[in-house]
């Protein structure tokens, strides 16, 4: 089992840049793929980016090609969220997510453990 923390969100304006990154306890934590999802009011969760356990896959929507980055980091158990050139629909509670198969999954029913989540709001 793993527990996660995210940390990182805030308010910013259009074209800023936030950090957002993931705590996990647990010493499993490199056999997880790691899920970043956002879920804004009067809507469904959506996957953001995706990385496997080693770091060496990632994957991420459309709508943040280029523009977000996912890392982790497996010896301080962690995984980052780098958001840059953010845009006002961008804002949306931000959640972190472990699945224990170890493969990036685009489905929130996929993943097994989730974090709090943390604001993120971009004003335009």
């Amino acid at each position: 089992q793993v527990q996660l923390v995210e940390s990182g969100g805030g308010l910013v304006q259009a074209g800023g840049s936030l950090r957002l990154s993931c705590a996990a306890s647990g010493r499993t934590f490199s056999s997880y793929a790691m899920g970043w999802f956002r879920q804004a009011p009067g809507k469904e969760r959506e996957f953001v980016a995706g990385i496997t356990r080693t770091g060496l896959t990632t994957h991420y929507a459309d709508f943040v090609k280029g523009r977000f980055t996912i890392s982790r980091d497996n010896a301080k158990n962690m995984v980052s969220l780098q958001m840059n050139s953010l845009k006002p629909e961008d804002t949306a509670v931000y959640y972190c997510a472990a699945e224990d198969g170890g493969v990036i999954r685009l489905s929130a029913n996929a993943y097994d453990f989730w974090g709090q989540g943390t604001q993120v709001t971009v004003s335009s």
